[in-house]
């Protein structure tokens, strides 16, 4: 069953209940009342007996008797069974009562049998006695079963109503639902998660609107963000493997080579190797970004350290200073926290050259690599964490553009921030910020 129609089912399974407990409580209220009206009338005229004695009328007329409290009747009764209560009630051993009786009797006019319904009213006279008092109530027993039929087709009719509004009422509140269910199903055709649904009204489906228009925008940037890392990678890719492939042609080739021609392509082939290793390394590391793996805490201050000295022996023609690390404590992914802070280092010890200086610190979470190269050119700084992008004085160097996109990708995974600035004085200066780090 759809979930309009089980909307639909639920809401007049709720008005069916609701319906059938009012009808049912009119009905009881009314018989009640109607009682309650003939009970104090029969009353009345057994207070006042005389009013009719005897008398017996098809059309409403009361059939009264007086019991002695011997339990003799004094007046005519061949139409009323004095049985032990009423005598009990003479007798002063009963209080008053009601109770329905059946009545055979006829009718004056047309002579014809009649079986009545009757109400029947039984009062102790003071002093001893009782007064019994009849009345014809198969007019209540019409009134009644009017009412009931009254009261079954008015409940069948809102039912039938609350069904028709329900139905409609979820069609149109669930017109959102469905425009979402079938752009849903647009997109597993077609893989383009271009389309959008509108996002108007408000409340809880228009909400759901807008945050299935903001999934689908951001797995439209993923995909294309996909698109562009393979076109990237693949034109990184194709460069150094065509160089590879140049000169290893050149070295299987009939040319005889000098021994010093030979040496230059051999280094030109463990260049390109390692270039492309690198590249690949860094392939790897941003393909594997989103991949769920276990956190760890660490000490984020022995991490650059360890850095430090490493990039001592990296680059001996730089002085590497390390103005106070402090002690930190980092719940994350330590490899990869290895792998940005390395990038961060090696990318500074490049730019330093011989005799440059590298300034490293660490405190409140905060990792500051300051070198005094030539930093950052405007055009190039709010581009410089974009993968594969290399400026025009990084063409000369080696590298494939991914240090620094490693770099950020390791600080949102961290939930933390990577900044590029131009330092006072010269050089760049880059801050990797990371937020819920403590201090040990």
């Amino acid at each position: 069953m759809t979930l309009r129609g089980r909307l639909t089912l639920v809401a007049a399974g709720v008005v069916a209940v609701v319906v059938a407990l009012a009808s049912t409580a009119t009905y009881f209220l009314m018989r009640h009342q109607l009682y309650s009206q003939v009970d104090s009338q029969l009353i009345e005229h057994a207070k006042n007996p005389d009013a009719n004695i005897n008398g017996f009328n098809p059309y409403q007329q009361d059939y009264v008797a007086k019991i002695f409290p011997n339990g003799v009747a004094t007046s005519d009764s061949a139409h009323l069974t004095i049985d032990s209560k009423i005598k009990e009630a003479a007798a002063g051993e009963r209080r008053r009562f009601y109770r329905d009786i059946t009545v055979r009797g006829h009718n004056f006019v047309t002579g014809q049998a009649l079986t009545l319904r009757m109400r029947e009213a039984v009062l102790p006279i003071s002093g001893g006695g009782a007064v019994v008092v009849a009345r014809d109530i198969s007019f209540i027993e019409r009134d009644l079963d009017r009412l009931r039929l009254v009261l079954i087709l008015v409940s069948f009719g809102g039912i039938a109503v609350a069904a028709a509004i329900a139905a409609l009422v979820s069609g149109t509140t669930l017109a959102p639902v469905r425009r979402l269910t079938a752009a849903a199903e647009r997109i597993a055709e077609t893989g383009e998660p271009s389309e959008r649904v509108p996002e108007g009204g408000r409340g809880e489906l228009a909400r759901l609107g807008g945050s299935f228009n903001t999934m689908l925008a951001a797995l439209e940037e993923s995909l294309e963000t996909q698109r562009r890392f393979v076109a990237d990678a693949s034109h990184e890719l194709r460069t150094p493997l065509t160089s590879l492939q140049t000169n290893i042609d050149v070295l299987r080739g009939d040319i005889a080579l000098e021994p010093e021609q030979r040496r230059r392509l051999l280094d030109d082939l463990h260049r390109e190797s390692q270039e492309m290793r690198a590249l690949i390394a860094g392939l790897l590391e941003l393909a594997r970004g989103g991949a769920r793996v276990e956190k760890e805490e660490f000490q984020l201050d022995e991490l650059v350290e360890a850095g430090v000295e490493r990039a001592r022996t990296r680059f001996p023609e730089v002085a590497w200073e390390t103005d106070g690390l402090e002690p930190t404590i980092v719940d994350g992914y330590r490899d990869r926290m290895e792998r940005a802070v390395w990038n961060l280092l090696e990318n500074a010890g490049k730019w330093s050259g011989e005799g440059g200086v590298v300034e490293v610190s660490l405190a409140r979470g905060e990792l500051l690599v300051r070198d005094h190269g030539p930093g950052f050119a405007e055009v190039d700084r709010p581009l410089v964490f974009d993968r594969f992008y290399r400026s025009a004085a990084a063409r000369a160097m080696p590298g494939a553009g991914l240090g620094l996109a490693i770099v950020r990708e390791v600080a949102e995974l961290h939930g933390g921030t990577v900044e590029a600035q131009n330092a006072d004085g010269g050089g760049a200066v880059v801050r990797l910020s990371l937020n819920g780090s403590e201090r040990s």
